[in-house]
Formats: C-alpha cells, structure tokens, sequence
C-alpha cells in the first residue's frame, strides 16, 4: 500500500450499452481522507461510475488507479481484494440473520470441522459484530436481534460494517439516506466522517444535494456521462449544484462543459 498521491485516479473512462453512450470521458481524482461527493440526475452515469469501480462494469475505454498502481477492476471480489468496498442502495441484508449473521456471511467464523460439516464459532462472530458497529457509533438493542427488525439506520449500519471487515481503503455508499426518516439520516450522514476519521476514504452517492453539502470536501457532477463540475465543498452552494445538475447556461463555477 503507497500512501504518497491520490488514492484513486480514473483517466477518460468509457462505457457504452449498445448504441448508448453512459460514460463519456470521464476523469476523476479522490484524495486519501476525503469524502467525495458524486451527483447527478438520472441517468447522469452515476451508477454506472461506481459500478466501473467496483468491478461490476468493465469500461470501454479509460483507465484506473488505485494506491498508487494502474488496475483493472475485472469484478467485484477483485475490488474488495485491493481495497475497494461498495454498499448499494438495496443493502442485500438477509432479513432473517442477525448482524453478526450478515456481516460474516460467506465468510463465517468456523471453530472446528472438515468438509461440509462445520461448527461456527458464533461467540467470535458476535464480538467482532460489536467492534465493527461501534466503530460506526452503534449498540444494537440485542446481538440476536434478526436485520429484519431493525430500523433503516440500523440497517444501514450493518451493511457498513459487513464493508469495514476487509478493512477498506475506499467505501462508496450509494445513496445511504435512501427512505430515511430525518433523525435516523442525520445519524448516517455521521458514517462518512466516521470512515475518514479511520483512514477510510468516502465516495457519497446521493440526490439530496443538501446532505451532500453537509459531509463531503469535494463533489463531482455528472450529466448525461460527462462530468461538468468538480467543486471544493465549501466554495460552491445549491443553487450552484442545481445549475449543473440541470444544464443551465447560468454557470458560476470552474469546470463546466
């Protein structure tokens, strides 16, 4: 692992579904201890992006670096291997498991046992599932307590952890707030300076331009694949942000196109 330069760099990057051109170009740099935002309207290529990242897409044209080294991301267990976890919109929490029963699964801690018959070591399981989500801030109101009962935020918690256990260098959340109620997005909004505080670096999807502004040090807009903005948080406010978003001839900001 290099710890000089950014900890990410993509350089032109292409993707193309058929005849429709979802990436067009685009280039980015994310700094080790940042969180960047990434926004857009629907269809701006956002998805597309991280899924390029994180080893679900393979792009038509462009290149990635990562710590330092030039990388092809060829999937997604590629990308956890070097560093690179994403938690999605969707969760993919089994309901029925409790946290310790989602952070580890598929990877379970096993005390004794050959072949397919196996004894789990659910006492480890369970003290590792603490430590992880109270790197987060969180206590669940019982270690047992099946991900199913849970509230949004917790929820939410759990998938973070499960990313943390590979110990990450990159986090992307895809929209973390999603349906949350104002209290519990609040909490999670906390997630991304949490990470950075842990050496972890952030890449925040979502549409609420507000909780954007609130937790990132730079955020990056896209529009229709192209990136038209890569702003310092702090020097650029929502009008601004809405201006790109949407196209408008009535831009502020360096770095349109």
């Amino acid at each position: 692992m290099s710890n000089q330069g950014p900890l990410l760099e993509l350089d032109g990057i292409v993707k193309r579904f058929g005849g429709v051109l979802a990436l067009d170009g685009v280039s980015l740099t994310l700094e080790r201890g940042t969180v960047l935002g990434l926004i857009g309207d629907n269809g701006a290529g956002k998805s597309t992006l991280i899924k390029v990242v994180s080893g679900a897409y393979q792009p038509d044209g462009g290149r990635i670096r990562f710590d330092g080294q030039q990388v092809r991301i060829v999937n997604p267990r590629y990308a956890k291997t070097i560093g690179i976890e994403t938690v999605y919109q969707d969760l993919a929490l089994v309901d029925t498991l409790d946290a310790a029963g989602n952070i580890f699964l598929g990877r379970e801690i096993v005390r004794y046992g050959a072949g397919p018959v196996k004894v789990l070591n659910k006492h480890a399981m369970q003290r590792s599932a603490r430590e992880l989500l109270g790197r987060l801030g969180l206590e669940l109101p019982s270690s047992g307590t099946e991900v199913g009962m849970l509230s949004g935020g917790q929820r939410q918690s759990v998938a973070i952890s499960r990313a943390l256990y590979t110990r990450p260098q990159l986090v992307i959340l895809d929209e973390p707030t999603s349906a949350l109620a104002v209290t519990e997005a609040r909490k999670v909004l906390e997630m991304p300076r949490t990470l950075v505080a842990q050496g972890v670096a952030v890449i925040l999807i979502s549409h609420t331009l507000q909780d954007v502004l609130d937790v990132t040090d730079r955020i990056v807009v896209l529009r229709k694949g192209r990136k038209v903005a890569d702003l310092d948080t702090g020097a650029t406010d929502l009008e601004e942000l809405v201006t790109y978003i949407v196209g408008s001839e009535r831009t502020r900001g360096a770095g349109y196109a």
